[in-house]
């Protein structure tokens, strides 16, 4: 037969649905918060929940929205759920025990014929599946909770309906919460089961507050009622349940009774929660439309609490910012100290200066400076004269200085950075990957002498290149490469901002001395390109030693994913989905769906 329009429209609804919770459901799968915030813990909570129920309910029911409804047994401890269910079905399929709390594998009850919708992991993908038979004892209690789903065929159930004895939703066992919120997430009908003496308590109503978001189709079963008070509290309950928006949820009323003495509940107390029970199972449109409610009632629920994950991810997203600005400024910060150091004349004192001092001559030149710097030419033509002195040694001390001038600003920023990531405490690990790429001070001894090597090297190429003029060559064999290249060297620093008193004095003559020799060389021109070339090469090896550094902690840094952006494209891809969800009829979905699932 071929499928009307109308049927080729719904199944087209269905895909597109399917194609987007299932991305977002990829999303949460691979979820990554790696910044411990305020709200991360709570936040990954609610993913898993989230990305269990897409991959526990909705998506399966989506698939197959003609198998049976899911009806999950959940309420307070100790309300007497295990021999309610039990009691249902008139078998001991769930052990009650009077020891709280009770913590055992969660029990899936359905019809013989049903038990091909249960076996594999369409429904409640996430836990783990134990079959046992059908006329096996009730499960003892376990020393811990067991992410698995106890199936049992069970003659007492019509087809088309399911039963899910859950743990406690107040239990004291952070598990048996967890697992019970799954649960019930995962549920198309709640049976939510408390007592006259508990019904008031918070934690029950939070999750009866989420259904009626969710609008799923709940019924209450008011157990323990004593006699004379059943309709004092039936009213009161039904008072409550009007204000949270469960005005037409279905209470049943169990008064304060014996056991009987098979051990199950009176038939009176439970024989009305069975024929309701039995009436939504047989009536075919009436359980599409339960189906129908509660998953596209879900699927709005899950997209509200998706939206605060995005939030959270912004969050994360900005810590990892802020992190690595952390990171890049303190390395920039470095950097700039570095490069005001070799500018402002400060490289120009103690060993440095002493060593070019005996390179040029001695020390009566520089006290002579000031008053005679119409001489520096006549001393400069002795220099390039004379034999010159041995150039070696100022090239060493100022390689040392730029060494020692670069470790102490390497380790500098490396110390802010880890204060500054330390004091956010957000990320442990990604510091201590850091801590462990930075090289010691050993290392970066070792790289910062590679680079002032390299960099004086080319500075004496430079020197060669501009030299190469024949004309020039008796003039600067007279001085020789390397003591012009020492000359050059000088110059680059020879600048006079950070320093005080007679310091002044004997830098700015350095610099003035300086200049005149490399002038008399290379000519006026030629000396102050090369000045600016071998600042620029050394400004460009400096800032790359802190780019790399600063990269051993910006590499660290892990990426939250996915990014939040591309969380609410798919978010609005899934709202949009789940808007043409709701406008297709319950009946519709049912048959497009349905043949896919069988």
């Amino acid at each position: 037969m071929t499928p009307s329009r109308s049927e080729s429209s719904s199944t087209h609804h269905v895909q597109q649905a399917t194609m987007a919770l299932s991305a977002l459901r990829d999303s949460l799968t691979a979820l990554s918060m790696p910044y411990v915030l305020q709200g991360t813990a709570a936040a990954a909570d609610k993913a898993t929940l989230i990305r269990d129920q897409l991959g526990d309910y909705i998506l399966p029911r989506l698939a197959s929205l003609d198998a049976p409804l899911l009806a999950v047994v959940g309420g307070s401890t100790g309300a007497g759920k295990s021999t309610l269910v039990s009691s249902l079905v008139r078998r001991h399929v769930a052990r009650a025990s009077a020891i709280r709390p009770t913590t055992r594998r969660p029990l899936l009850l359905h019809a013989p014929t049903d038990a091909a919708w249960f076996d594999t992991d369409r429904v409640l993908g996430s836990l783990s599946r134990m079959r046992v038979d059908a006329d096996a004892p009730a499960s003892p209690a376990t020393d811990h909770t067991p992410r698995e789903l106890e199936l049992r065929a069970c003659e007492g159930l019509p087809e088309g309906l399911a039963i899910v004895d859950a743990p406690d939703v107040d239990s004291v066992v952070e598990d048996n919460r967890d697992l019970a919120a799954t649960l019930l997430a995962g549920a198309d009908l709640w049976i939510f089961v408390t007592t006259a003496a508990r019904y008031a308590d918070a934690v029950p109503w939070e999750h009866l507050r989420a259904a009626a978001e969710r609008h799923i189709t709940a019924a209450i079963v008011l157990d323990r009622v004593p006699q004379g008070a059943q309709i004092e509290v039936e009213a009161d309950l039904r008072r409550r349940l009007a204000e949270a928006n469960l005005a037409e949820a279905p209470v049943f009323t169990i008064p304060e009774t014996a056991l009987d003495d098979d051990g199950f509940l009176p038939e009176s107390c439970v024989s009305p929660l069975r024929q309701w029970l039995g009436a939504l199972a047989s009536d075919a449109a009436a359980r599409q439309d339960v189906a129908h409610r509660s998953l596209t009632g879900a699927i709005g629920s899950l997209l509200t609490q998706s939206e605060l994950l995005a939030v959270e991810l912004g969050s994360q997203e900005a810590e990892h910012a802020e992190l690595r600005r952390a990171a890049t400024s303190e390395h920039d910060d470095a950097l700039a100290r570095v490069i005001e150091a070799t500018e402002d004349g400060s490289m120009l004192h103690g060993e440095v200066l002493a060593r070019w001092q005996e390179f040029v001559g001695t020390g009566d030149l520089f006290r002579s400076l000031e008053a005679q710097v119409g001489r520096v030419r006549d001393r400069v033509t002795s220099l390039l004269r004379g034999r010159p002195a041995p150039a070696k040694r100022v090239e060493q001390a100022i390689g040392s200085s730029l060494v020692e001038l670069l470790v102490a600003e390497s380790q500098r920023a490396c110390l802010a950075t880890e204060r500054s990531w330390r004091r956010a405490g957000t990320s442990q690990q990604a510091l201590n990957r850091a801590l462990a790429e930075v090289p010691s001070q050993t290392g970066l001894e070792v790289v910062a002498a590679a680079l002032v090597h390299d960099w004086q090297r080319q500075v004496l190429t430079l020197v060669r290149a501009e030299g190469s003029d024949k004309r020039l060559t008796a003039r600067l064999l007279s001085l020789g490469i390397n003591g012009a290249g020492v000359v050059l060297m000088i110059l680059v620093f020879a600048h006079t901002g950070g320093l005080s008193g007679g310091e002044v004095g004997i830098a700015g003559g350095t610099a003035i001395l300086a200049q005149r020799v490399l002038e008399a060389v290379f000519g006026d021109q030629a000396m102050r390109g090369m000045t600016k070339r071998a600042r620029e090469d050394l400004c460009e090896r400096a800032t790359a030693l802190f780019a790399n550094q600063a990269k051993c902690f910006t590499d660290a840094l892990p990426l939250p994913t996915p990014s939040a952006d591309t969380l609410r494209e798919q978010l609005q891809a899934c709202q949009e989905a789940a808007t043409s969800l709701r406008a297709l009829p319950a009946a519709r979905g049912r048959r497009t769906a349905g043949r896919r699932a069988r």
